[in-house]
């Protein structure tokens, strides 16, 4: 069982590291886990500051009994609409269910504060990706969202057609 609590500034640096390793590197893991769309890193310290100052952020750490093995953030949108990003499972325990545990336990974290539907958004080309959250009962909304070319802080495109899907689950 995962439980959540609210990262604190010193968890950043390994927050940081995790996010990239987890999204980019993955221990030189290939598949639908890795994404290969966009190099280099994922975040860093600054985009991660920026992003926590926005009203209604939170950064939430998952641990289970053998410790550390991911994390989450979620933003109060407001009315009831909550955003996730940034879902992370330490690559050495992925393919063990900790991506389903933290999913539920972000959901019913911010459905305890008010939460009646959850969005995020997920690169068009990560087919696999949005399956999995589909079978987890999130939906395609019908927007998209640019991905931002401009900003080396989300790392380096491969390609230049990639857009975000957004996704939203009724809670």
């Amino acid at each position: 069982m995962v439980e959540l609590t609210e990262a604190a500034p010193s968890d950043y640096p390994e927050i940081i590291a995790l996010t990239n390793r987890a999204y980019r590197e993955a221990a030189g893991q290939t598949g639908w886990k890795v994404e290969t769309l966009v190099a280099g890193q994922r975040i860093d310290a600054s985009l991660l500051a920026e992003d926590l100052a926005a009203p209604g952020a939170v950064l939430l750490v998952a641990r289970d009994a053998m410790g550390r093995v991911g994390h989450v953030r979620l933003d109060d949108q407001g009315g009831g609409a909550w955003y996730l990003s940034m879902l992370t499972v330490d690559p050495a325990r992925q393919d063990g269910g900790l991506g389903r545990e933290i999913l539920a336990a972000c959901e019913a974290w911010a459905r305890q504060r008010g939460a009646t539907r959850m969005r995020m958004s997920v690169l068009r080309q990560r087919a696999e990706l949005i399956a999995w959250y589909g079978r987890r009962g999130y939906r395609p909304t019908g927007e998209e969202k640019p991905f931002p070319y401009v900003d080396a802080r989300f790392g380096v495109p491969t390609r230049d057609d990639l857009a975000f899907v957004v996704l939203e689950k009724a809670l």
